[in-house]
């Protein structure tokens, strides 16, 4: 295994800082050969991706782990009191 210099931290530095470059160059291009309509459409999808859907995952896990908690207590709520757990 190689040893980690400053010199090949800096060169990964360097291709990362390069790569961020051509990204944004490209989406530049992007940008100025697209219609105002396609710019908004895009940055709706952003925004939905970006905001909106993390929100929804989020609270659609809240309300499952309220659902089972919910579920749980009324489950041990109608145990058959003629059973008894062998604990």
């Amino acid at each position: 295994m190689k040893k980690i210099t400053a010199q090949s931290v800096y060169n990964f530095l360097e291709e990362v800082l390069q790569a961020f470059v051509r990204v944004a160059r490209f989406g530049g291009r992007l940008l100025r050969r697209m219609s105002p309509q396609a710019i908004l459409a895009a940055a709706l999808l952003l925004a939905l991706i970006v905001a909106v859907l993390p929100l929804a995952l989020v609270l659609f896990v809240v309300f499952m782990v309220f659902k089972v908690m919910v579920g749980a207590s009324f489950i041990h709520g109608r145990r058959d009191p003629r059973f008894k757990d062998i604990n």
